[in-house]
């Protein structure tokens, strides 16, 4: 008697023969692809978010400059009063003795006369000042008396924060890439909770300085990493979603500043609250595993099972954990891939599709960021209440970013990104012939364009982690970061424009995002297309040749499969 035929199970992996290419998407979608896992996990990344906003513009609160006047003379010959407009100097008393405390000569004293602008009969403040503390109880600027001659060394403060950033995209991008997300992921937690705790307790300027510019290094590298590491675990059809959540943590954020500013009077409070809740970020970010995909590129087997098969218990899907054994992972690959520091920097411009993606990427990162941070780092110049302006600023930014969510699903990334730039560009531009009476006319011109540009960020954050491989995801990133800062540094060189022509800083911030906007159009579309692991699937889905080897996503979508890389 022949025995029955016994079916063939069949297998997930190339192993066994007529089995399709196996992707990472396949091996997620066995563990649990959108389950208790990633839901945990997108919000236990988002809870940083909220405090991100609070780092990049606390110096809106922290740094306000309220009203001032010289402290009078002390002694017999004290004026009674100050005139209005007694900011930088004073009445000289009758007998001009030199001050007391004062240990500069005549020739230096009529020096710091002429720079501050005192005429004759007047002296610069030479006993301190004295504060109007009805707004503020206390900011950096009453502390150290960052007033007159030395008002520029606040806007240096917060220039030593976007350096920090700078900095740390240059360093922690390529580490990200060479040892992992999760790492660099957890202790930037810990940098951001030491050392904006230390600024909050800081009795020197200098020292208030070098805390701010480590706590930026440290803002750096979670934000290289939290929403890479948050991409890299949910399937494709869900990341426009993943990334839309924290972007809305991020924009709730500068609603959440202004809560907060209003509550806490004082700088020191303020900087407090918005740094001790990321030693409890750091607590529990030991429990986020590291990605996967990244392991697996990185020859990191052993790793990545143990990585998957945490996510499918957690998933419920221990039983298919356990089938994903290490010997089916080794089948994955029929060449290895490349290890540890195969890749680089130099990666991003050797071939013509990463190099453009890469330039474009850069020069719309610079371009938001300026226009961005240049609307929102003086609040005051509106001539209104700075926490009704940061709590409107912050709420438009928010409704643009949910509308912008909507239509990412719908007209693809390409299309959102050039649209929200150019449509920004041509809202400021719009507020120019507005004449300076009709002020709220104006600021609903610029509150549009910066609803605009919030909504651009959201889309590049999403893009520019979709269009970069794995291999140099973070290092791609960290070039964009690196740009958006660089602008956030010129923001307020081109605010100082202004001085020579009022009109010039907004024609700048208007032509600026029309530009990029237009460079967005040369980039390629990556709605419902899985992510790409390698440089050369980012040449071969460029290529109409690799047609042939695309097809694994639903909805006919095609997306690259290269057959010497089958995960």
């Amino acid at each position: 008697m022949v025995p029955p035929r016994r079916r063939s199970r069949p297998s997930l992996f190339p192993g066994a023969p007529g089995a399709p290419p196996l992707t990472f998407g396949d091996l997620l979608e066995a563990v649990g692809s959108m389950g208790p896992f990633q839901l945990s996990s997108v919000l236990l990344l988002s809870l940083p978010v909220l405090l991100l906003a609070s780092h990049n513009l606390v110096q809106n609160f922290s740094a306000a400059s309220p009203e001032h006047w010289c402290q009078p003379r002390p002694g017999p010959n004290a004026s009674s009063g100050q005139p209005p407009q007694a900011r930088c100097w004073r009445v000289a008393p009758e007998l001009a003795p030199g001050p007391p405390n004062s240990s500069l000569d005549r020739g230096q004293e009529e020096e710091e006369e002429e720079e501050e602008g005192a005429s004759v009969g007047q002296e610069p403040c030479r006993d301190g000042w004295q504060y109007d503390h009805s707004t503020f109880s206390s900011t950096i600027v009453t502390e150290w008396d960052l007033v007159c001659h030395l008002q520029p060394l606040k806007s240096l403060a917060q220039s030593l924060f976007m350096a920090g950033v700078l900095v740390g995209a240059f360093i922690l991008g390529d580490l990200s890439d060479r040892f992992g997300r999760r790492l660099v992921l957890i202790w930037s937690l810990l940098l951001v909770a030491v050392m904006g705790t230390g600024a909050a307790f800081s009795d020197r300027f200098a020292t208030y300085c070098v805390f701010r510019f480590l706590s930026g290094v440290g803002i750096s590298g979670f934000l290289l990493n939290y929403i890479c590491l948050s991409l890299e675990w949910v399937p494709t059809q869900y990341r426009a979603a993943v990334v839309s959540i924290q972007s809305y943590c991020s924009t709730a954020g500068q609603v959440l500043l202004a809560g907060l500013a209003y509550g806490l009077r004082d700088w020191r409070g303020l900087q407090l609250a918005i740094s001790a809740p990321f030693f409890g970020f750091f607590a529990y970010s030991w429990w986020l595993p590291e990605s996967a995909r990244w392991l697996l590129v990185h020859n990191e087997r052993r790793a990545a099972l143990h990585s998957l098969k945490q996510v499918a218990r957690i998933n419920g899907k221990a039983a298919a954990g356990g089938a994903v054994v290490l010997e089916m992972l080794e089948t994955q690959v029929e060449s290895s891939p490349p290890g540890k520091g195969a890749h680089s920097c130099l990666d991003l411009f050797r071939t013509p599709t990463l190099r453009r993606i890469s330039c474009c990427l850069m020069f719309i990162s610079f371009s938001m960021n300026m226009t961005y941070f240049g609307l929102s780092m003086d609040l005051s110049v509106f001539g209104l209440n700075v926490f009704l302006v940061q709590l409107f600023f912050g709420a438009m930014d928010l409704l643009a970013k949910m509308g912008c969510a909507l239509l990412l699903a719908f007209w693809g990334r390409r299309t959102i990104q050039a649209a929200s730039l150019i449509l920004a560009g041509i809202f400021l531009l719009a507020s120019l012939p507005v004449p300076p009476e009709m002020l709220m006319v104006r600021l609903a011109f610029v509150v549009l364009g910066k609803g605009c540009l919030a909504a651009s960020s959201m889309c590049l954050y999403l893009y520019g982690g979709e269009l970069f491989p794995t291999v140099v995801r973070q290092t791609g990133t960290s070039f964009t970061t690196v740009m958006a800062r660089l602008g956030g540094i010129v923001a307020p060189m081109v605010l100082m424009s202004g001085e020579f022509q009022p009109f010039l800083p907004l024609v700048i911030f208007g032509v600026m995002p029309i530009l990029s906007g237009a460079s967005a159009c040369f980039l390629p579309e990556m709605l419902n297309v899985p992510l790409m692991d390698t440089v050369a699937q980012v040449e071969e889905r460029a290529s109409w040749k690799s047609k042939a080897i695309f097809g694994e996503t639903p909805g006919n979508i095609t997306a690259p499969v290269i057959r010497s890389t089958r995960f």
